[in-house]
């Protein structure tokens, strides 16, 4: 397991390094390059959370997309919701939070009309959450009892690794999907307990997490000024 995700990272930077070369040797080919603007901006929202949401009555959350092209690199940004009941034992575990997610991607499609992209990317997450777990206890000399363990304003940081398509569907109207690799989490604020999950990543005894995402974007276009 560890072997593949090496590999699969050595792969990543390798794609990573040989697309920023390229990039900087094409830039150095043009001495008269005009400063890339970008052509527009794609919002979108994540149809697996609001699936989720709807299916399990254990899980509530939201994510919203966006990205703008510069070139062949695409800054993004997410931002979303997360909320979710768990059974545990001898109790239940809960949290509510929201996170944000930072980066860029990069598009192997080169010379593209409609703009459709097969990227790599790189991603850094960030969680802000509550989360409390409540224990019940049954016992001969005091009863039923309960007690309960809070942490408030838990922070959270990891890094990801993403690839994916993004395919113009109809004018305006895009749909893709992104695949992560979520490694590195880092928990504070947790004193009260060890966090069990993090909104935004996942389980926190997981060190490498897979995550995917089906999107619908909608485009919309700058206007030029010719």
């Amino acid at each position: 397991m560890l072997l593949s995700i090496f590999r699969y990272l050595l792969i990543n930077c390798l794609l990573f390094g040989l697309c920023i070369q390229n990039q900087a040797q094409d830039i150095r080919s043009d001495s008269t390059r005009k400063f890339i603007k970008p052509t527009g901006i794609r919002l979108g929202t994540d149809v697996i959370r609001l699936g989720q949401t709807i299916a399990k009555s254990s899980f509530s959350g939201w994510e919203l997309n966006a990205d703008t092209d510069l070139g062949r690199y695409y800054p993004t940004l997410d931002y979303g919701r997360w909320t979710r009941d768990t059974p545990i034992e001898n109790g239940t575990y809960s949290n509510d939070g929201r996170y944000i997610r930072l980066g860029v991607d990069i598009n192997f499609l080169k010379n593209d009309p409609d703009k459709n992209m097969f990227f790599f990317g790189i991603r850094y997450g960030r969680s802000i959450f509550d989360e409390q777990v409540v224990y019940d206890y049954s016992t001969i000399d005091f009863g039923d009892y309960k007690k309960n363990a809070v942490n408030t304003n838990a922070k959270a940081g990891w890094i990801e690794l993403t690839t994916g398509l993004r395919v113009k569907i109809w004018k305006q109207f895009w749909m893709g999907y992104t695949a992560r690799l979520k490694f590195l989490p880092t928990v504070s604020g947790n004193d009260a307990f060890e966090t069990y999950e993090i909104p935004g990543y996942g389980l926190t005894y997981k060190n490498t997490y897979w995550g995917f995402n089906y999107q619908v974007f909608w485009r919309i276009p700058f206007k030029s000024n010719k």
